[in-house]
């Protein structure tokens, strides 16, 4: 079973399902007010991954992953900050809601070119308003919250706990080390659950303590415990959401239940570029649609990504995303030159009594360094052997790389047909090789590769594969 380093706990501990046969599990998702970045992908990469491994060991996940949508995107400790849906709006001429809708849409394709699932569920915030004004009442009720100038924040000092996740102390947060000091708060490292309205706000609502909207760590509290319930099994994220986010959203989550409500805690690394955190302030951002536009076939990002533990920084360069798209071409060129048709067998026990004891081998040993913590480079490292090594039979390396795809989600194998008049095109590419018309061969070559079809030449005939 996979083995998980938990944030909260400091160890690398076995996912027990708190429901015999279920894991629930709540991902942080994206603020919809711009283009993601291949860095922000990375972060949701990890979930899908995870529930990916999950399900291939036959467990039934139901991962939700939250949208904010709520004009509030500044660092909410004051309501002077810019609004960064605002500035979308000046920048685009849109209104809020068609602001969210456009980027929410751009964030399902992305997130679909790189093969990462469809959630269970993708809650937005502007739908799930009742839910987070019942928590705050809730924490207001408990001695967790107090309300000021219509704006209410959470008493830190409430929660004995408050820093546990992220290793913080009270005593060590300073004021004012990020922007200025907020003179309604009693304690400097309070947070916002609710915020009163101020000047320039479009997107907001009533409440029993004035118009205003939700602050960010409330809403991911409030759709987790709708969706999953007060306790659940995993929450991940990226790395820079430990402090506050995390921490925040423990403090409300278990100061309105009052017990411990996530099993797991899961924190990726960033994504660097020259050096840096990639992210738009830095001028270092790369998008899906701009790999599309040069050429680049997002899945080879994905495999770029397996090249580093989750745990670790991985560095985003033109050479490695070249060397990463090559390896994932030589793969499928690997697969297809098998020449062994028809699907892979995808569950653990009737793939393994499949299989030659050889095979087996390498199966084992692919499984288990995914379960050793998600150790992603020792499992591609697997799939390359396995499909070197002749002396496994093809039929049992083909077996193998589509049971594996379904955790790596790298479409090694894809279809076995091609549309009949690609495939047309590749009888009369044989044809004419056959009667040594070989400028014919090559301009038909030529018309399939500009298909995404590229041709396999080998002592078994001709194979081809997608590009």
């Amino acid at each position: 079973m996979l083995r998980l380093r938990n944030t909260l706990t400091k160890q690398v501990e076995e996912i027990t399902p708190l429901e015999p046969g279920h894991i629930g599990m709540y991902s942080c998702g994206p603020t919809v007010y711009r283009p993601l970045h291949v860095g922000n992908l990375r972060s949701f990469l990890l979930s899908d991954v995870i529930d990916r491994v999950l399900s291939y060991h036959g467990l039934d996940v139901r991962r939700v992953m939250n949208i904010t949508d709520v004009g509030h995107m500044t660092d909410e400790l004051t309501d002077e900050g810019r609004d960064r849906m605002l500035m979308a709006m000046e920048d685009e001429g849109l209104g809020t809601s068609e602001i969210a809708e456009k980027y929410t849409d751009i964030f399902y394709r992305d997130t679909d070119a790189v093969n990462i699932r469809r959630a269970a569920v993708y809650p937005k915030a502007t739908e799930h308003i009742e839910q987070i004004k019942e928590l705050i009442a809730k924490l207001l009720e408990r001695g967790h919250a107090y309300s000021s100038d219509g704006t209410i924040y959470y008493d830190v000092t409430s929660f004995a706990d408050y820093g546990k996740l992220s290793g913080q102390s009270l005593d060590a947060m300073q004021p004012g080390h990020r922007i200025e000091i907020d003179t309604r708060k009693r304690n400097h490292q309070d947070f916002t659950l609710w915020v009163a309205a101020g000047p320039r706000r479009e997107l907001v609502f009533d409440s029993p303590w004035g118009t205003g909207y939700p602050g960010w760590h409330i809403e991911c509290s409030a759709m987790s415990l709708h969706y999953l319930g007060e306790r659940f099994d995993i929450h991940t994220g990226g790395v820079d959401n430990r402090f506050p986010h995390h921490e925040d959203e423990i403090a409300q989550s278990e100061g309105a239940v009052g017990h411990r409500v996530v099993q797991t805690w899961s924190h990726g690394e960033h994504l660097l570029m020259a050096q840096l955190k990639m992210a738009k302030s830095a001028g270092n951002v790369v998008t899906v649609q701009s790999l599309i536009d040069a050429g680049v076939d997002p899945l080879a990002f994905r495999y770029l990504c397996f090249t580093g533990r989750y745990r670790r920084q991985v560095h985003f360069t033109q050479d490695a995303l070249d060397a990463a798209a090559t390896a994932l071409r030589r793969l499928r060129e690997q697969v297809a030159l098998l020449g062994v048709a028809g699907s892979a067998v995808s569950t653990d026990p009737d793939l393994r009594a499949d299989l030659r004891d050889g095979a087996v081998a390498y199966h084992d040993r692919f499984i288990g360094a995914i379960d050793d913590d998600l150790d992603l480079p020792a499992a591609v490292t697997v799939l390359h052997e396995t499909l070197a090594d002749d002396s496994i039979p093809p039929t049992d390396r083909r077996s193998l790389v589509g049971s594996w795809d379904e955790i790596l989600g790298l479409d090694l194998i894809g279809s076995d047909e091609l549309p009949p008049e690609l495939a047309q095109l590749v009888r009369r590419r044989d044809e004419a090789r056959a009667a040594r018309d070989f400028a014919g061969a090559d301009e038909i070559r030529d018309r399939l590769r500009a298909q995404g079809v590229e041709l396999l030449d080998s002592d078994k005939g001709t194979r081809w594969v997608r590009r």
